[in-house]
């Protein structure tokens, strides 16, 4: 099993589409990083050799913000956004949809599961 980023990338499947499961590589990072590596599309991951992870972990470790970097920088930029009282910021704060997604119905996701409201019907 290969480590790469901090975390056990699956064995049986294509390099290509396992990289994926690092936090931030998607399907354009993971394509320019196995580029880079100057490895096959094709080879799985079982099928590297030693050498050929470490090309990949150096190409990720000094192009990329990936897994716990990320997901610092991502809060702090939510942390800054709710300080400054800017309206993604409070829509962030109260736990509500912040790209203008209506919220009258649906916004489940977001919201939690719906609260009963006391003498409502009648």
């Amino acid at each position: 099993m290969a480590r790469i980023a901090g975390v056990n990338i699956p064995t049986n499947k294509r390099v290509l589409i396992a990289l994926r499961y690092i936090h931030g590589i998607g399907a354009k990072f993971a394509q320019e990083i196995i580029d880079k590596a100057g490895i096959p599309a094709e080879r799985r991951v079982n099928e590297l050799s030693d050498a050929d992870v470490v090309k990949i972990r150096d190409a990720i470790d000094r192009d990329y913000m990936v897994e716990g970097d990320l997901r610092r920088d991502t809060s702090i930029n939510i942390k800054r956004l709710m300080d400054l009282g800017c309206y993604r910021g409070l829509r962030h704060r109260r736990s509500l949809p912040v790209r203008g997604q209506r919220t009258h119905t649906n916004a489940r996701t977001r919201k939690g599961k719906a609260k009963a409201i006391a003498g409502k019907k009648k």
